[in-house]
């Protein structure tokens, strides 16, 4: 099966209300604090559990995990799975509606146009967290779903940022410039660098195109403006998720700066 098809059937089992399971300190620590994460099964080892309760405030996890060895967390989840010694079945976290998403108008939103590989999804919904980015927008097919890579990843950060799942990433983007967003693009080829993008005193979406391909001709023609990061001739490109830890923290460095 080629990686584009597994794409799309990941994608269909996320919208579906299958449980999935979690695993990694951070992803499973999150997740138990979460009150709109409902955890079925919870496992961790004699060693994560002191691990927890000496690190985490105190948490402890005795009352609520079954104990068990780091082999039987092995055989249940995916191969390779670096989980820490704990794990936890839950249900997928609720999406949010893009028409709510308008009504509260965070300050800045992020679009994901067909990013296919989810340790690079996990890593860019990380920084979005760190960067106050209030939601990710996604295609309902052709994106990977949150399940245990991604959160693994994102080290926790599926909990807090807001999951949006649209049909057509360019009319979600025409909604967003309607509710007077300045949508911006980032390209290789933009116009101009991405801090002479962001306008003064507005609400901002940046826009993020798949690795290798980029934007989609439809979606960077629904862009107000097409930027790029500054980057050494050395180098071709970035790693889109290195991409959008800069292109987060600028936006909110710019914007805050024009607050003070």
């Amino acid at each position: 099966m080629s990686s584009k098809s597994q794409n799309v059937r990941n994608a269909d089992k996320n919208m579906s209300s299958q449980p999935i399971w979690l695993w990694g300190t951070h992803a499973v620590m999150a997740a138990i604090h979460n009150p709109k994460r409902q955890i079925h099964r919870l496992m961790a080892t004699k060693n994560a559990t002191q691990r927890a309760a000496s690190q985490m405030a105190g948490e402890n996890l005795l009352h609520k995990a079954d104990l068990t060895n780091s082999k039987e967390i092995d055989r249940i989840l995916p191969s390779g799975a670096v989980h820490q010694g704990l794990a936890a079945l839950c249900d997928p976290l609720p999406l949010a509606d893009l028409q709510d998403l308008l009504e509260h108008k965070p300050a800045r939103i992020a679009v994901l146009d067909q990013i296919s590989d989810p340790h690079n999804l996990g890593a860019i919904v990380r920084s979005a967290a760190a960067f106050d980015i209030a939601a990710i927008i996604l295609q309902t097919r052709h994106s990977p779903p949150m399940t245990g890579i991604v959160a693994k990843s994102a080290a926790g950060a599926i909990e807090t940022v807001k999951e949006v799942r649209v049909v057509n990433i360019a009319r979600a983007l025409d909604k967003l410039s309607e509710a007077d967003y300045t949508i911006i693009g980032l390209s290789g080829q933009g116009d101009l660098p991405l801090a002479e993008a962001i306008p003064s005193h507005s609400r901002v979406v940046l826009v993020f195109g798949a690795e290798g391909a980029g934007l989609r001709p439809s979606v960077a023609k629904a862009c107000h403006w097409q930027a790029k990061i500054p980057i050494t001739p050395a180098m071709e490109s970035l790693n889109i998720s290195n991409a959008a830890a800069i292109a987060f923290y600028d936006l909110q460095r710019l914007q805050n700066e024009d607050l003070d």
